[in-house]
């Protein structure tokens, strides 16, 4: 058994979701009993297209091209697919080592790839097909990895940057410079905001914030995975090494000396230092044209920064979004208030999943408090008496 390469930083994503189908795998037949409504004008997709979170969609679009090339090295067809496909493929997948990793996928990918194949369909206008058997060739990959105590049973998560992990990779920044500033501002705003990578790239100054008379500043977020608005509060930290106003506020005043007195704060800069240096990738221009950092850019500060000092672990912009949860939960904050400081809805099991399974031990752990209390409470009835 072994243990795939990919890490899910947060909550899974909605079966519902309809994908973007590559035009050269769309299927050229359709059911028999198709309903003449099941189809949407072109505006109709368009608008369905701009609901489906770009990173779902590449995503996804990956799995059905893989699932379409297997299927026809097999002779299988790709839409509708036959429940036996589906699950014929999974058996595939838990078998055969990946060409990037040399190992096969995981459960939880595998999870993902039968929302994938079950999502395209809808997409196409046909009925998902049962997946019965399918989920349970993955529930048995995930028994057998469980039993054998391979880490691939559990999905692997961003490890958390925490206060004192932030400020071990902020020593190793030079923060006289413009690309120090910069990754020193994106990792304290994003632990701050508790915010995930694709919710930081898109800040603006100075339209995302609004002075505070405390000195600190209101950071106008858009928190993506519940589409709201959310107005957070960042306020000056004692310690002036992980301050995320005064990091902040050194990038401005770095900004403006280049002459960037507005838009993107977190820009593309180039090992030469050049700001919003343009990028080709095969002869054609990519990236945001105004420079501004793309969220893998975002995540490839975090990986890179704490990866200088050494400490083990999976280091992605996500990190700082669990960061924050641990750092707050250290320093005894109540549970709904990280909620929702950090945009979490407040019945989120996703909030509860970011809670370390370490933290339910030392002082921590329940039993340890149900002791204590009982010792306080038997001291208290013998002095009453």
């Amino acid at each position: 058994m072994t243990e795939h390469a990919d890490v899910v930083d947060a909550e899974l994503v909605e079966e519902d979701r309809l994908p973007a189908i590559p035009e050269d795998r769309a299927p050229a037949v359709r059911q028999e009993d198709e309903d003449p409504d099941a189809w949407l004008p072109p505006e109709a997709e368009e608008d369905v297209k701009a609901g489906i979170p770009r990173d779902t969609s590449r995503a996804y679009e990956g799995d059905m091209l893989r699932f379409a090339q297997w299927c026809e090295q097999v002779g299988r067809r790709v839409m509708p697919a036959a429940p036996q496909t589906v699950t014929a493929y999974m058996s595939y997948l838990k078998r055969t080592p990946r060409e990037k990793t040399g190992r096969p996928y995981g459960p939880s990918s595998m999870d993902r790839i039968i929302a994938s194949i079950r999502s395209s369909h809808r997409a196409a206008g046909f009925k998902p097909p049962d997946t019965m058997g399918a989920r349970k060739v993955v529930a048995g990959y995930r028994a057998a990895l469980s039993v054998a105590q391979d880490p691939a049973a559990t999905t692997k998560k961003a490890t958390p940057a925490h206060r004192a992990v932030l400020r071990e990779a902020l020593a190793h920044l030079d923060r006289t410079t413009l690309v120090g500033k910069r990754d020193a501002a994106l990792m304290l705003l994003g632990h701050a905001l508790a915010s995930r990578g694709s919710e930081l790239a898109p800040l603006d100054w100075p339209a995302s914030f609004t002075e505070l008379p405390e000195g600190g500043f209101r950071v106008r977020v858009y928190r993506k995975k519940r589409k709201v608005w959310q107005n957070v509060e960042v306020l000056p930290d004692p310690e002036p090494d992980v301050c995320t106003v005064a990091a902040v506020r050194a990038l401005v005043a770095a900004l403006a000396d280049e002459g960037h007195h507005s838009g993107p704060l977190f820009l593309r800069i180039d090992q030469w230092g050049y700001m919003g240096a343009e990028m080709t990738r095969k002869g054609k221009p990519v990236g945001d044209p105004s420079g501004r950092i793309s969220v893998n850019g975002a995540s490839d500060v975090v990986t890179r920064s704490i990866g200088r000092t050494g400490l083990p672990g999976e280091w992605r912009s996500h990190s700082l979004r669990r960061g924050f949860v641990k750092t707050a939960r250290d320093a005894g904050v109540d549970i709904v208030d990280i909620g929702r400081h950090g945009g979490w809805d407040d019945r989120s099991k996703a909030l509860i999943g970011y809670i370390d399974e370490e933290e339910s031990t030392g002082e921590r752990n329940p039993l340890a408090k149900i002791g204590t209390a009982a010792v306080k409470q038997k001291q208290k009835a013998e002095e009453q008496q």
